[in-house]
């Protein structure tokens, strides 16, 4: 039986050589949210690795929508130029590069893991965070998110589009707007830190309104050729908060809205969440979406091995699979993965002496 996950896929204009994407994960390695030689080594190793889609960590759209201090960003133009020539070393390799935009909404302003993962307050370089509503994700915070006005929504909004510029002129062909793990689209999509009693909440319809308008803005400024993803928590993992079924019923509204694929993960909102963490444990949730919604999905959560990846593909259960921090144990694993399912698949050609 040939290998699925050593299998093409087409999207719009673009054809993935396989179906192994490098997830995006936070390096916490810039400085003013500029890319440098960390990021070019850490994604272009990916490439080299034999993955068919890299799409670089969540980069912020705003100085304020950064997770922590060193997060990328593309908010000015000059963030361009060192994006750039990572994307061309990408696609020197012949593999697709992607870009997850972000805002950290109420989770913005700490540290880096090595440093605490700590809510930074004024003195220490942090910043005012802004949410839909003021509720923190952690009791006892420094401060309060800013609940945002009319004008604070205007300018996120307008901060996705111009970002979406810059993206296009840095040579991404893969966009995934971010509506995961709590940050700030999340924080609209759920009752459990939505508490607004203006059009942004209250009912579905409500809830939905500010990632249809991110859709709209990016959309407005990415090419209709390209594919494009929004990454969503399937569930909360808490009570009375977005669920499974809300989650198919905002898919089927992105792909009647020109959206190509729902990367589908899960949690993050809340402190309180209770996840039974197993292998595959998120990829239930990808199946239901693409079966219930009749979209493109993608799986991820403690997709480890070979065989786990294939068996997903054959069964349906998702057309890709995002891989993370397995990846980062092993930036070849594509290339051990097609020895392992016995498909043959081309290396770098400074590598090929080492392929047995």
């Amino acid at each position: 039986m040939a290998s699925l996950l050593f299998s093409p896929l087409s999207i719009k204009k673009i054809t993935l050589k396989n179906r192994i994407v490098i997830s995006p994960m936070c390096q916490y390695s810039a400085i003013d949210g500029f890319a440098n030689d960390w990021h070019l080594v850490h994604l272009g190793s990916r490439a080299t690795g034999g993955a068919g889609l890299i799409i670089q960590e969540a980069t912020a759209v705003s100085p304020e929508a950064r997770i922590s201090p060193s997060d990328l960003g593309i908010w000015k133009d000059e963030h361009i130029q060192k994006l750039k020539q990572i994307n061309e070393f990408i696609v020197s390799q012949n593999s697709i590069p992607g870009i997850q935009l972000a805002h950290a909404g109420r989770k913005a302003s700490v540290s880096a893991p090595w440093e605490g993962n700590k809510k930074l307050d004024f003195a220490q370089g942090g910043w005012q965070t802004v949410a839909p509503s003021e509720v923190p994700y952690h009791d006892g915070e420094p401060f309060l998110p800013e609940a945002l006005d009319k004008n604070g929504i205007q300018k996120v909004i307008s901060d996705f589009k111009t970002a979406t510029k810059r993206a296009v002129e840095a040579g991404y062909q893969v966009m995934e707007i971010h509506g995961a793990h709590g940050y700030l689209l999340h924080q609209f999509l759920s009752p459990l830190t939505n508490k607004r009693t203006d059009e942004y909440g209250g009912s579905f319809e409500n809830l939905i309104r500010f990632v249809l308008e991110i859709l709209e803005a990016v959309q407005s400024e990415w090419p209709s050729d390209l594919p494009l993803f929004v990454r969503i928590s399937a569930t909360d993992w808490a009570e009375d908060g977005w669920n499974p079924e809300e989650s198919v019923m905002l898919s089927k509204i992105l792909k009647e809205k020109n959206v190509d694929l729902i990367d589908v993960s899960s949690g993050g909102l809340v402190s309180h969440q209770k996840i039974e963490i197993k292998p595959g444990y998120q990829v239930s949730f990808a199946e239901k979406i693409k079966k219930e919604a009749n979209i493109v999905t993608s799986a991820v959560g403690l997709i480890t091995e070979a065989k786990q990846a294939e068996d997903i593909l054959q069964n349906g259960l998702a057309d890709l699979i995002l891989f993370a921090r397995e990846s980062l144990r092993n930036p070849n694993l594509p290339l051990d993965f097609a020895k392992e399912l016995n498909t043959d698949i081309q290396w770098p050609k400074q590598y090929e002496r080492a392929k047995i």
